[in-house]
């Protein structure tokens, strides 16, 4: 049985956690119910993400049961303000010491970074936060990797790449052949309209 934490707080980047949900939900539904995911947050009442998205947690910091994967995304409310509060980087330190993974997107690196399980590991990011997370120190930021895989730390770039990153955990831990159902379920198989140019 895996149990997926996934942190919330205020501006937190909607798809930074939504994607991987939906990975992990649709992968519990899979394995017939044998895997759960819960949302956390320091409080109890609804949390407004970074584009109005309200969202109730199922537990605190203090009631959630013991987490197998504990998940951490990115946003404004990760690398401006819950990278200075004690209460959420300390609880990032102590669970992913007992966690068997961490995973972290887009500017949830940050957040990893402060509480201490992405210190001294190679990290992905969001691309326009690159130099910021470097500038940090004991840090390597890999730029030219959708996700990367550094011991028990899967962190991946920006928003979208979540998905990506989270197919892989999944399939990490119940078997490619699993990963590559849950990716069928949910229709994943990227084909954009628009092709984004170089970074700017």
């Amino acid at each position: 049985m895996t149990t997926y934490g996934l942190l919330v707080f205020e501006e937190a980047e909607e798809l930074d956690f939504v994607g991987p949900w939906e990975v992990f939900t649709v992968s519990a539904r899979l394995r017939e119910g044998a895997d759960s995911a819960v949302i956390v947050a320091e409080h109890p009442g609804p949390v407004r993400c970074n584009k109005g998205m309200r969202v109730l947690p199922d537990h605190t910091l203090d009631d959630h049961p013991p987490l197998d994967v504990l998940h951490v995304p990115g946003g404004r409310g990760a690398r401006e303000v819950q990278v200075h509060n004690p209460v959420v980087t300390d609880w990032i330190r102590e669970t992913a010491e007992r966690a068997a993974w961490v995973h972290g997107v887009c500017t949830g690196t940050f957040l990893l970074h402060a509480a201490g399980p992405a210190r001294g590991r190679r990290v992905a990011t969001h691309w326009s936060q690159e130099d910021r997370l470097e500038a940090r120190g004991d840090v390597t930021v890999v730029r030219d990797a959708r996700y990367v895989v550094d011991g028990d730390l899967v962190t991946s770039q920006g928003v979208s790449a979540g998905i990506d990153s989270a197919l892989w955990l999944v399939g990490r831990l119940h078997g490619r052949d699993h990963a590559r159902a849950v990716r069928r379920y949910i229709q994943y198989d990227p084909a954009p309209p628009y092709l984004a140019d170089e970074p700017v």
